[in-house]
């Protein structure tokens, strides 16, 4: 997603398998040959690469690789051969701290990408912090994982000084829908249903927040079991509510099965989503009733930004089978934030990574700054991107998922 100069990718990259010891030496005792010789960095990525939210997951997992395949091809880290570690989340707290534990254990890995939920993220910050191990998501939009739990109280400290992120957060995109949705698309009531998650319940609690206090009314709230897919119960609540939009906090799994089943209840009105929906995956679960229907997203649309043009190129040209998604950007810029920080670590030290290489790319970390696919890559004192911008999509056409949502508004939130 984000890098200063994108290069075409090579057709192929020579096989190599480098290794790094513990203390970062590069005695040839310690160090196989690889492709041009020098030291192997790992990056980690943690995602749902399985089961629902796999769509997400492997978008971001792809784009990763993208970033890896093009800073080896360039060179860019001299004495430095980057490469990939996945590793599957399926969207559980406990498998993202399993895995959390597998990339501390692997000390060639230096730095991490993800995961997609915010939950994951909570269960990984501490391995990861505690090892001194870098860790940048490209989708994480809790507040309290940057700036702690009473964030809304005027109290913000940072939890985790390894983590950071290059999504925005819920604290913004839960107001910028509601200042759409009441401003522009002037609608009035509305019935706010979650899952009851970390990231669903916390986008809600902030939409709600804000769309209340615009002169907005709440006309009903509900909790669902995202699991169960059977949502009739709470779409005749929705249907006998009077309400005149749906706001879900939670992801498109449910999300577009709650849009079709509320809709066939009588309930012709849209639903609307943060990131956690904007997929293709969406379209193809709400059908034809989700046409209408809107998500906001963090960022602007890629496919808009110059910046980006040579990124959608370069993965169109690597064939992968499954789409960028809507984390493509900001996972691509996440692993070259990595890559930025292992460059000036390696450079500081003569060309050689140092004993301390972790805890040292964590300190590097919190000066990165560049321009990404997805715009300019920094972090404030808490990790957050510096980057608030946000954007309001609508599925516009049903008939082709991967071209159905549309932007409608980019901007950012002004409270």
């Amino acid at each position: 997603m984000r890098q200063r100069s994108l290069i075409a990718i090579t057709a192929a990259l020579t096989a190599g398998a480098l290794t790094l010891t513990a203390c970062g030496s590069r005695d040839d005792k310690d160090k196989e040959s690889g492709e041009g010789g020098g030291t192997t960095v790992v990056i980690g990525v943690d995602a749902p690469l399985t089961g629902d939210l796999s769509a997400l997951g492997l978008g971001i997992r792809n784009s990763v690789e993208l970033a890896i395949k093009q800073a080896n091809a360039k060179e860019y880290v001299d004495g430095i051969t980057f490469k990939m570690e996945a590793a599957d989340d399926q969207g559980q707290p406990s498998s993202g701290q399993t895995n959390a534990t597998k990339f501390v254990a692997n000390k060639k890995l230096l730095g991490a990408v993800g995961p997609l939920n915010s939950s994951v993220g909570e269960s990984m910050q501490k391995v990861f912090d505690d090892a001194k191990l870098v860790q940048v998501s490209p989708a994480n939009t809790n507040p309290a994982m940057t700036q702690g739990p009473d964030w809304n109280g005027g109290k913000k400290v940072r939890p985790y000084k390894a983590y950071f992120r290059t999504a925005t957060t819920d604290a913004i995109q839960g107001p910028f829908a509601a200042q759409y949705l009441y401003n522009t698309a002037k609608k009035k009531k509305v019935f706010v249903v979650d899952d009851k998650k970390t990231y669903g319940a916390g986008l809600a609690a902030t939409f709600k927040d804000e769309f209340t206090k615009l002169g907005g009314k709440v006309a009903g709230t509900e909790h669902v079991n995202p699991d169960t897919k059977d949502f009739g119960a709470v779409a005749t609540k929705i249907k006998n509510s009077d309400a005149d939009v749906v706001y879900y906090g939670g992801e498109y799994p449910a999300a577009g099965p709650l849009s079709k089943q509320m809709k066939k209840a009588g309930a012709k009105i849209p639903l609307v989503g943060g990131d956690g929906i904007y997929s293709a995956d969406y379209i193809k679960l709400a059908g034809k009733d989700g046409k209408g229907d809107y998500a906001t997203s963090v960022g602007q649309p890629v496919e808009q930004l110059p910046s980006a043009k040579e990124f959608i190129a370069n993965y169109e040209k690597a064939g992968y089978k499954e789409a960028y998604e809507a984390y493509g950007g900001y996972s691509y810029d996440s692993a070259w934030a990595i890559i930025e920080a292992v460059k000036k670590v390696v450079e500081d030290n003569d060309g050689e990574l140092p004993s301390d290489a972790r805890a040292k790319i964590v300190d590097a970390m919190q000066d990165v700054s560049f321009d990404g696919v997805t715009g300019k890559v920094s972090f404030d004192k808490y990790g957050d991107a510096t980057n608030k911008q946000l954007t309001v999509y609508q599925v516009k056409d049903t008939t082709d998922p991967a071209k159905g949502w549309k932007p409608v508004k980019s901007g950012t939130y002004t409270g």
